[in-house]
């Protein structure tokens, strides 16, 4: 699990509370690795669950995330659980491009 520095806080604490307890999806996308990784303070992190609550698509893109860093550890074997084009390709290649960083 990676920490967060201070100036990447200040910048999430700046973003998420420009309007009380309200995220665009575009800043949910930028936060779903800390979210994963369990590198938001609370209040963010309640902001953050706060906007998937209400909004399906980032509950489908969060689904779709979780599913391709699944996919990247088994090498990108699927199971029979899973299909693959569920998952967009350009989603599986960030994904995998950010575990090796």
């Amino acid at each position: 699990m990676m920490g967060l520095s201070r100036k990447q806080m200040r910048r999430i604490h700046g973003i998420m509370f420009k309007l009380p307890l309200m995220i665009t999806c575009e800043v949910f996308e930028d936060f779903i690795l800390a979210y994963l990784d369990d590198d938001l303070p609370p209040k963010q992190k309640f902001v953050f669950e706060l906007h998937l609550k209400v909004c399906r698509e980032c509950q489908e893109y969060l689904r779709a995330y979780r599913a391709s860093i699944e996919l990247s550890k088994k090498g990108g074997q699927a199971d029979a659980a899973f299909a693959p084009g569920d998952v967009p390709e350009d989603l599986i290649t960030a994904v995998v491009e950010a575990r090796k960083a």
